[in-house]
């Protein structure tokens, strides 16, 4: 356990409040490769011609295969000598794999196989590295100001995704069009793009401290101690309720890109900013988000995003005019800037700092073991079904409903673990919503702040 003093030398240390800094650059340029590369995977394999079963493959199995080989992160901590090394290594070879994913194309008839291949390999260098990077901020972070960090972090790096998805959006839409070759053109500028942007993100990576680290012993337990043991109680109910709430999203997740491009005949402009509305409404909510975590608690604001997001794949089925699904994805970005900082945060303050890297490995495990379940029943009910006029329609109304029952099912069970102010979830929502920027927009989206980082 940190003493006060502890914690006001790790503030004044400048090696810290450095590495601090050069993470929010570290995150920009990593979400400004998402934006550019990630977010357009699926629209690509559409544009090979993939099938239902292969979007949905290709939506969860990579992610899955990258939670399952966390298992190997603390040796391969070990192995490394260091976190960082770990970090750094994974990140570069995760931006490599876009030249292969550009070059599949000419690959034959085999070529959505291999997309799905090169993108396993993509995310798993991607999600290997994510039990050494959550511990190595877990000590760089100081108590109590999680929220606000990543809060304020995850403002930056929502603009970078935000301005990286407008771009490439734009890009393929001036190939569009133009036949099959020329469309390709714009989609191997974007991938170029992604590359550039993932070696900016490893040269900050390369600049920032990592204090003295070990893999103890005690950090080390069973999978079978985690799921039985009294110790992880309060946070395995946690991984249980987003284990199974990955799996209701999953169910839906896939299906969406294909429903806009496919079934509403969606231009790539148009869908990118469709997706952009629901980046910019959780770039403006997450850092409210997060200061209403450190003040009211982790628990407090993930059981009301948790309450007020199941309706969100629901609302699709009420219409599909592009001005109400801009409004939709408002919505959702801005509950889910809510979930995901509540998430962060209650990772930080349940799980101690030597045992954290293992711990994140098998709360990763059990999401990527969920969400490709959720992807593969999903891929089967669209096939299967003529419920409504588009085929997509059933997954969005189950999803919504099995978020429904997740929420209610585990919320209630967690337990905050901080001495938190306390507040009413109606007081707690219109504090949220009067914190949000109106007249501060601009101030809210100007990214580098040096007041805002070194607080």
């Amino acid at each position: 356990m940190l003493t006060s003093n502890d914690t006001d030398d790790r503030r004044k240390d400048y090696r810290i409040r450095k590495s601090l800094r050069y993470s929010v650059f570290d995150g920009a340029f990593s979400a400004a490769m998402i934006g550019f590369g990630e977010s357009f995977f699926v629209a690509y394999a559409l544009f090979l011609k993939a099938t239902t079963l292969q979007v949905a493959l290709l939506s969860a199995l990579p992610q899955a295969l990258g939670s399952l080989l966390q298992f190997f992160s603390n040796g391969l901590i070990r192995a490394l000598g260091s976190r960082k090394r770990l970090v750094i290594s994974g990140a570069m070879l995760q931006g490599f794999m876009y030249v292969p994913v550009a070059l599949i194309y000419f690959f034959g008839e085999l070529k959505i196989w291999h997309l799905l291949f090169f993108t396993c390999l993509y995310w798993t260098f991607g999600m290997v590295q994510s039990p050494a990077w959550n511990s190595w901020m877990g000590d760089l972070v100081v108590e109590g100001r999680l929220g606000a960090y990543f809060g304020r972090r995850s403002k930056v790096t929502g603009t970078a995704t935000f301005i990286a998805l407008l771009m490439a959006g734009y890009i393929l839409q001036q190939f569009e069009g133009r036949g099959a070759g020329r469309q390709y053109e714009g989609f191997v500028l974007i991938f170029l793009m992604a590359i550039a942007s993932r070696m900016a993100s490893v040269l900050f990576l390369s600049k920032k401290y990592e204090p003295a680290y070990s893999v103890p012993p005690e950090a080390e337990f069973g999978f079978m101690k985690f799921m039985r043991h009294a110790e992880f109680k309060n946070y395995r109910l946690f991984v249980l309720f987003l284990g199974f709430m990955n799996f209701a999203v999953f169910l839906s997740a896939p299906f969406f890109t294909p429903y806009m491009l496919h079934d509403l005949h969606l231009g790539y402009l148009t869908f990118t900013m469709v997706n952009a509305a629901a980046i910019i409404a959780k770039v403006l909510s997450m850092p409210v988000w997060g200061r209403a975590a450190d003040r009211f608690g982790a628990r407090r604001v993930l059981t009301l995003a948790g309450f007020l997001m199941p309706p969100v794949p629901i609302l699709w089925l009420v219409s599909n005019k592009v001005a109400w699904l801009v409004a939709i994805q408002i919505y959702s970005g801005f509950i889910w800037g809510g979930f995901e900082i509540a998430a962060i945060s209650f990772i930080f303050d349940t799980t101690l700092p030597q045992k954290r890297a293992t711990c994140v490995a098998y709360y990763n495990v059990i999401s990527g073991m969920a969400l490709i379940s959720g992807a593969m029943l999903g891929s089967l009910i669209v096939r299967e079904n003529s419920v409504f006029p588009s085929k997509y329609l059933l997954v969005f109304l189950l999803s919504g409903l099995l978020r429904f029952v997740a929420s209610l099912v585990f919320v209630p069970r967690l337990q905050e673990v901080r001495t938190v102010e306390t507040i009413g979830y109606p007081r707690l929502f219109a504090k949220v919503l009067a914190s949000m920027p109106t007249l501060g927009l601009l101030y809210e989206l100007i990214p580098f702040q040096r007041r805002e980082l070194e607080e």
